[in-house]
């Protein structure tokens, strides 16, 4: 069974970091692509990022956290990261990690539809706040 589990979450201040986790289990993470989404109270779902299989190599942010934030991949640990830079209070949420059920890739056209992931994890919390 596949499970990804997220940690890392936190208060913080503005212009703080954060780094989340996203913990593969019952699946080997770089066989597929993980996306990392956002949920702040009363708004919908926003996809974050998109980090491919290593074979693939393409990563994709929504414009809003480009230049602050990077994903990576630890395969030895079957782990995928999100390191948050300059947090700023419009970053607070509940942050999710999930599969890309089609694969290994981040397509360009569709990354940001939740509907192309599967397996998703409980969230964990982002609070961004002086």
């Amino acid at each position: 069974q596949v499970q990804l589990v997220e940690s890392g979450g936190g208060l913080v201040q503005p212009g703080g970091s954060l780094r989340l986790s996203c913990a593969a289990s019952g699946v080997t993470s770089n066989d597929y692509a993980i996306g990392w989404f956002r949920q702040a109270p009363g708004k919908e779902r926003e996809a974050v990022s998109c980090i491919s299989s290593s074979s693939v190599g393409i990563n994709w942010y929504v414009g809003s956290v480009r230049g602050r934030f990077s994903v990576s991949r630890d395969n030895s640990k079957n782990t995928v990261y999100l390191q948050m830079n300059s947090l700023k209070p419009a970053d607070r949420g509940i942050y999710y990690c999930a599969r890309v059920i089609s694969g290994r890739a981040c397509e360009k056209s569709h990354w940001s539809s939740p509907v192309q992931y599967g397996s998703w994890g409980q969230g964990t919390q982002v609070t961004v706040s002086s």
